[in-house]
Parts: structure tokens; C-alpha cells; sequence
């Protein structure tokens, strides 16, 4: 009996189950990776994704060998094609593949009918299993991601003092909403240049005709990004060392032309497994118990909430839910996306900006995706589907499993507040308070009736008219639908007309 192991682009990590389950006969375990380009055409992908997928994918294929895997690694049209030629040339009875953390590629592999029993190891890309939190969700009447993530805290001992919070306090988040007022001195980011492998791959797509229609969106290089595990823990090393103290009360800021800020910019190794999640969480843990003296509580307490809290639950809230969860559009919103999404051709400068920034190397923060991008498309009644697929493609740490529920129900509210207690939906206010993008925008961000108000203005007060009577019932926003009652009967009609307009403009 041989059994054979498939390495799936997204579980790059030794440590992974199918790996582990053959590692005491790994020389004699044939190992495949396979590069299906129809599968990489399924979406308009950002190049930047390609390339570090395909790249990390070959920089682990070739770790593997070296370590005596038996390893074949090929890229093809399809995935099926060369599975049975691999499965034939080495007589292999049993395939190992550790489960896809997105749906829709367990339903791939399902399909594939291959003419071998397939095993399905355990995912354990994560802090909490699937079983696990499928076990929390069930006993309780509301999922909570705050009562998630103290137990979480709790249950890995992390940022405890016995059985009670580090600094008396289990969140710190009000701390963490500064203004980018004043001069700030912002932190360099660590950045990698291709190696030849990485070359290698930017060259092919740059050459291939299948992709020469993602170029018209997103460029290719330079690319920085790191493809290799050992590159991924210098990149975690150096937030810890340069960043972490200081993350928290900028968190939410939005600067033009500042592509990082103090964020991470982990998401993208650990959405393929180059990280894992208790080792970054643990990582930063262990630097502020050496640093307690002079280190904020704050900022470190924000980042694990991030991880341990934000992260492990968007993740279990996408295995425990429904599988008509993607199509949720709890307010019916049906208009197409933009066309400047895919642009970045837009007079709205908070748009531009972040739109080019992911054009350029296919990343922005939670803030800029949830309160610009997000928000933008919410209160303009943009369909959902339309922007999951969008951000699954732009994102180059994009996923099934981070897009719908970060999509679908963080910022569209389509799921009707299973994740999310209300709709995040703002005006040019909040943009113009935690960034400097209002500055250099055409139009103005306190104006909501006239002729260069900012399209964030009327788009917000009238999604709140065309969906009073769904929102009337939500208790956050309460206070809010009392300011859309003060509106006068005629500025509400200029601003419902303002907004019917610019969709058929």
C-alpha cells in the first residue's frame, strides 16, 4: 500500500497533518504540488498572489527534497489531470490531503473522482479546531466574538494573571482609535527582493496570455513579498522588535501614501501557512512580559485580539455556518460594483488612494477595507457577491474563509448581524477623522446637499431612509435613526435624489 500526500498552496508549513501523518516513512511518501492554471483563472487574482502562492509553493517543494521527500511538482491546466498520472506512476493507493480550509475546494476534490480512497487529515492551520469551536458556538443562543475571544485568552493562558486579565481589563480598544494628527514617525517595513525561483514565476505570468487581463488591474512588480517560512518568521520578528510596542493607538489611522503604518503584514504568511497563529500570538505574548516596564498593554493586547480573538473567530464562524451563507443580502443590494474598484479611477481621494495601494502590491488594513472599501459599497447598495468576489481577487491574502465572513457579514451586514451588531456604516466624518485623505479630495466632506459634497455624505443618510424600517429594530442604531428624523423633509429629498443620480451617471 503507498500512500501519497497533496500539498495544497495554502498549508506551505511541515507541521501540516498530511505531511505529519507520513513523516515516519517520508522517503518512501511521494509528495505532489500542483499549479492548475485553470483554477488560478477562476477570478481576475491580483499578480502579487499568484506569484507568492506559486513561488512559496516551489520554495517548499524544494525544502521538502532536500529533507528526502519524494517530491513531483507540475502545473497544468487542471488539478486532475496530473493527479492520476502521479497516482499511476508511483501505484498509490491512499491520497493524503490535509482539509482545505475553503469550501469550495473540499467540494473540488469530491469531484474529482479520483480512482483512490482520499483521506482528509485534520486542519490544524489554526488555534482552535473545528470540532472545538463548533462546540462553543453550539451552547450558546448568540455568537459573541468578545465572550470567543476570553475564553480563547483563558484557554491558551495567554495574557493572564491566574484566571484574570493582564492589566485588570480584558480589551483595551478604546486606547486604539487615535486620529494621524500631528507629525508621525512611522516605522519602515521589511520588504524581500525575488530570489531566482520567485523570478522564475514572475516571469511566466508576466509572459502567460492567461493572465495578460489581470494586468490591466494590478501590477506585478515589484514584488516584495516574502515566499519562505524562514522569511515570514524575519517578517514577524521585525514587527515584534519595530512595530508591536507601538501598534495600538494607530491602528485604525489611514495616512496617504503610508502603505503599512504599524501593521503586521502577516496575514498574507499566515493565510498560507508559513506562520502559525499561537506562535505569533505566544511570539508577542513572551516580548511584552520581557518589556512590561516600557511597553504599552494597550498595543499588544490589540494585536492578539486581532489574532487569537478577530482571526480564530471569522474562521469558525465560516466553518459553523450555513452553506447559503455567501448569498446572504439581508438588504437586498443589487447594484453592480464600480468600475474604479478594479481602477482606482475615482475623485473620491480615500478611495484612490487605498484602490492604488492595493493595485500596487495587493494589501490595506482593516480599517481601510472596512471602513472606506466596505463601507463605501454598503451604503451605495452595492451587491455583496459582487464585492466578495472583488476583494477575494484583490487581496493577496484573500480567501473563502476571509471574505465572507469578513465581506458578507463584517462589512456588508448582508447576514443581517450574525457577526456584526450593526451595519458599519459612516460618513465622510469618520474618513475625514482618521485620515488625511479629505484634504486633497474634490469634494468636500461636510457638505451632503450641495454640488461637491462628498458622495459618502449623501450615500449614508440615505441608506439609512431606504432601510429605516429593517434598521429600526437593531439597538445600536437607535440614536442614529433619531439624527435621520431630524433631517428636514426637503434636504432628505436632495440627498435621496443626489444618490438615486449618481448611479445612473
Amino acid at each position: 500500500m503507498t500512500i501519497g500526500v497533496w500539498v495544497l498552496g495554502d498549508q506551505l508549513w511541515a507541521g501540516q497533518s498530511a505531511l505529519e501523518s507520513c513523516l515516519q516513512q517520508h522517503q518512501q511518501t511521494p509528495v505532489i504540488f500542483i499549479e492548475s492554471l485553470a483554477h488560478a483563472g477562476q477570478l481576475p487574482y491580483h499578480l502579487q498572489k499568484l506569484v507568492l502562492v506559486w513561488s512559496a509553493m516551489r520554495h517548499f517543494a524544494a525544502e521538502l527534497r532536500s529533507l528526502g521527500w519524494a517530491v513531483t511538482y507540475t502545473q497544468s491546466q487542471d488539478f486532475k489531470t496530473p493527479l492520476i498520472e502521479w497516482i499511476n506512476s508511483y501505484q498509490i493507493s491512499e491520497l493524503r490531503v490535509m482539509t482545505p480550509t475553503d469550501c469550495p475546494f473540499v467540494a473540488l476534490i469530491q469531484k474529482l473522482e479520483l480512482p483512490i480512497q482520499i483521506t482528509f487529515t485534520p486542519n490544524n492551520r489554526f488555534i482552535w479546531s473545528d470540532e472545538e469551536f463548533k462546540n462553543w458556538a453550539g451552547k450558546r443562543k448568540r455568537l459573541i466574538m468578545e465572550d470567543f475571544y476570553r475564553q480563547g485568552r483563558q484557554r491558551f493562558n495567554i495574557l493572564m494573571s491566574g484566571n484574570q486579565p493582564v492589566g485588570g481589563q480584558w480589551n483595551f480598544d478604546k486606547q486604539n482609535r487615535k486620529p494621524p494628527k500631528g507629525k508621525l514617525t512611522l516605522p519602515e517595513a521589511l520588504w524581500f527582493e525575488p530570489d531566482s525561483i520567485t523570478q522564475d514565476v514572475i516571469n511566466f505570468i508576466r509572459q502567460s496570455e492567461a493572465f495578460q487581463d489581470n494586468q490591466s488591474y494590478w501590477l506585478l512588480e515589484p514584488f516584495r513579498w516574502g515566499v519562505t517560512r524562514q522569511q515570514a518568521l524575519q517578517v514577524m520578528k521585525f514587527f515584534i522588535e519595530t512595530r508591536l510596542s507601538s501598534f495600538g493607538p494607530y491602528q485604525d489611522a489611514m495616512v496617504t501614501g503610508e502603505q503599512t503604518m504599524w501593521h503586521t503584514m502577516l496575514s498574507p504568511y499566515l493565510n498560507i501557512g508559513l506562520l502559525h497563529p499561537l506562535e505569533v500570538v505566544q511570539a508577542a505574548q513572551l516580548a511584552y512580559l520581557d518589556n512590561s516596564s516600557n511597553w504599552e498593554l494597550n498595543s499588544v493586547e490589540g494585536f492578539i485580539r486581532q489574532v487569537l480573538g478577530w482571526r480564530e473567530y471569522m474562521h469558525g464562524v465560516y466553518v459553523y455556518l450555513d452553506d447559503d451563507y455567501s448569498e446572504r443580502n439581508w438588504f437586498n443590494h443589487t447594484h453592480p460594483l464600480p468600475a474604479f474598484y478594479w481602477t482606482g479611477d475615482t475623485q473620491m481621494n480615500c478611495l484612490h488612494q487605498i484602490l492604488t495601494q492595493v493595485k500596487q502590491i495587493g494589501y490595506a488594513h482593516h480599517i481601510q477595507r472596512l471602513m472606506v472599501l466596505n463601507n463605501f459599497a454598503l451604503i451605495a447598495g452595492i451587491s455583496p457577491q459582487e464585492l466578495e468576489d472583488w476583494f477575494h481577487a484583490a487581496f493577496i491574502d484573500g480567501y473563502d474563509w476571509v471574505m465572507q465572513t469578513n465581506v458578507i457579514g463584517m462589512g456588508q451586514f448582508a447576514d443581517g448581524g450574525m457577526i456584526a451588531s450593526k451595519p458599519y456604516a459612516a460618513s465622510a466624518n469618520y474618513i475625514n477623522n482618521m485620515s488625511d485623505y479629505c484634504k486633497n479630495c474634490a469634494y468636500n466632506p461636510r457638505e451632503r446637499t450641495t454640488k461637491n459634497a462628498c458622495p459618502f455624505n449623501f450615500f449614508y443618510w440615505d441608506f439609512l431612509a431606504r432601510h429605516y424600517d429593517l434598521l429600526k429594530d437593531q439597538p445600536r442604531m437607535t440614536q442614529i435613526l433619531r439624527n435621520l428624523e431630524r433631517l428636514s423633509p426637503s434636504e432628505l429629498q436632495k440627498i435621496r435624489s443626489l444618490a438615486s443620480n449618481w448611479h445612473t451617471t
